[in-house]
């Protein structure tokens, strides 16, 4: 589960970087036959880059979205429920140290 989930989030970041490169290479293309100016094409190429950083940035947040599903469906303890669950250990130590300190 988390290989398949690690592999879409690669699949989205590699999709966000081809997209970049083909998008320089359509506004070549563009530019060479006459049908956008250089402005034009720059201007063309900025607004693509953002709308994929945007696409990269949702399917990201996405994934983190699945990936935080699946492991509350599998009941797996987070960081800050493992991090109590030794706060408290501790704590129980302490107590039981104390009581056998007490009773010697």
């Amino acid at each position: 589960m988390q290989e398949m989930l690690k592999n879409v989030f690669y699949l989205g970041a590699g999709f966000a970087f081809m997209t970049k490169e083909k998008i320089e290479e359509l506004k070549k293309d563009l530019i060479e036959k006459g049908k956008m100016t250089q402005d034009e094409g720059k201007q063309f190429v900025d607004d693509l880059i953002k709308k994929s950083e945007k696409a990269k940035a949702d399917t990201e947040k996405r994934v983190r979205e699945l990936v935080d599903d699946q492991l509350a469906k599998m009941k797996v303890a987070t960081t800050d429920e493992t991090a109590e669950l030794r706060k408290q250990i501790e704590e129980l130590r302490a107590m039981i140290d104390k009581q056998d300190k007490a009773a010697k």
